[in-house]
């Protein structure tokens, strides 16, 4: 888990409820696993959040609105 997860958790984009056909119930112990399928879905959801973050942050500043300041 990432810091910044704790802060801003979207879980939304992880699970698609409406695709999801397990139920679970009160005596169901086992945990559940993740199949590769869904592991790299994940993983390809929290590169994207990174790689979105780190544009954002070393990205290039916009321009100023009232053009270049002598």
């Amino acid at each position: 888990m990432v810091l910044s997860e704790m802060f801003n958790h979207k879980s939304s984009d992880y699970q698609d409820l409406s695709q999801d056909q397990s139920v679970e119930k009160l005596h169901d112990l086992r945990k559940t696993r993740l199949t590769l399928a869904q592991m790299n879905d994940q993983r390809n959801v929290e590169y994207v959040e990174q790689i979105t973050k780190v544009r954002k942050q070393y990205g290039a500043p916009a321009a100023p609105a009232g053009g270049p300041q002598l």
